[in-house]
């Protein structure tokens, strides 16, 4: 079960004007099962994205960075599960090619004006025929209050649908801001298997633009990991559609809407560490005082991506010599573990390289048994912080990833 997260409610998924989104059972991988989302802009939107740093990027990752770069208009997102259409070479890039040309045909655009999207299993060929014979019936369901359904049909092994909205003001306009995202396992994004799909109605450019996703990525699914894997198919997008018809141009309109952007993205990283394949514990690190923020997060990631630390999180034991020895061997030149100190929640566990002479084991034990948790180290050589999520590794994502293709 995810770790104290709900499904949202739907009403509470606010409509974006000048999106509309419309899903379809096509049976990529399963049958019954939404597995397919179109999302159409209107005329005058904007787009930008980020994308996996894995070097075995998906086919469809390598055509919607062709198409946001091409400078064409995009009018639509054209999303599917079960099937990765990555490790697919030449053909795979065929395929993704030849969906944005069907949907293309559907809609009256232009090809490089849809930007794809996939994600489930790697190394299988692309059903192109299902995934065309379901975009009529995507077409069909287009609504603009169709956020939930959306966020149910680009779920894998998720549990749960994730999403969220904000209204801010403007320019003494109201704005809305509506986000999705998926994600459980093969996750520690790296840009940025995980998606994530956010849109505004404020008018913005594409420069401030692709400003506001490095920045919300950075701040959210970049500071997340469940189990230290980079997907091919990791994929970020925000969307503008100048729908309210106010523009965010100042700094401090950019500000504004930057910050619901970061509140959305990093509302739905978080609700991805906590439907963790397998997840019981979700489990705050927050490094302090360093030198750098780059420091800080080889730190924090140390200690996320430990299979040690994350097992005994899942057990509830207090072997924190562990994170002492991911510190350690972070790579961080010319750190002083004498000047370090270690707290689980509010108890100092270690300080001066060693065990706290306070330190009590049934203290540790009592934040163990928790199903939230924070880790703070406090470096003490300098002000740069960074914080991150992650969850415990248990017999369950074991299980699931063993099965994840039968």
């Amino acid at each position: 079960m995810p770790v104290n997260l709900s499904s949202p409610d739907p009403q509470s998924l606010l409509p974006v004007k000048g999106v509309a989104l419309g899903v379809a059972a096509a049976g990529i991988r399963k049958r019954d099962r939404k597995d397919l989302l179109v999302i159409t802009l209107d005329a005058g939107a904007q787009a930008a994205g980020v994308f996996t740093r894995n070097r075995f990027c998906a086919a469809p990752v390598t055509v919607a960075r062709e198409h946001l770069s091409s400078g064409a208009a995009v009018r639509a997102l054209l999303v599917n599960t079960g099937n990765a259409n990555a490790g697919t070479g030449e053909s795979g890039i065929a395929d993704a090619r030849r969906t944005c040309i069907e949907l293309a045909g559907l809609l009256g655009c232009a090809p490089a004006q849809v930007l794809p999207f996939s994600t489930g299993v790697i190394m299988e060929p692309l059903p192109v025929e299902r995934i065309a014979a379901g975009l009529p019936a995507c077409i069909a369901d287009l609504r603009g209050d169709n956020w939930f359904s959306a966020a149910q049909a680009i779920m894998t092994t998720d549990t749960l649908p994730k999403a969220a909205s904000r209204r801010v003001q403007i320019g003494g306009a109201t704005v809305t801001v509506t986000g999705i995202a998926k994600g459980a396992g093969m996750i520690r994004p790296d840009m940025a298997t995980m998606l994530g799909f956010i849109a505004t109605d404020a008018r913005v450019t594409r420069i401030a633009l692709e400003r506001l996703v490095r920045d919300a990525a950075d701040r959210s699914f970049n500071c997340i990991t469940v189990d230290g894997d980079t997907s091919t198919n990791d994929s970020f997008i925000v969307i503008a559609t100048g729908g309210a018809g106010v523009a965010a141009e100042t700094d401090g309109d950019l500000a504004t809407l930057g910050c619901a952007i970061d509140e959305i993205a990093a509302q739905l990283a978080q609700a991805i560490v906590r439907d963790g394949e397998g997840a019981t514990k979700f489990i705050t690190v927050r490094v302090e005082a360093g030198a750098s923020e780059d420091e800080c997060r080889r730190i924090g990631y140390a200690i996320a991506h430990s299979p040690l630390v994350k097992t005994a999180f899942f057990a509830s034991d207090p072997n924190l010599g562990r994170i002492l020895a991911a510190i350690g061997y972070a790579g961080v030149a010319g750190l002083d573990v004498a000047k370090l100190d270690l707290y689980l929640d509010s108890v100092l566990v270690a300080s001066r390289g060693g065990r706290h002479p306070g330190y009590q084991e049934t203290d540790g034990q009592r934040v163990m048994k928790q199903s939230e948790i924070a880790v703070r180290v406090v470096l003490n050589r300098g002000k740069a912080s960074a914080t991150l999520w992650t969850c415990d590794l248990s017999y369950d994502y074991v299980k699931i990833n063993a099965d994840y293709r039968s």
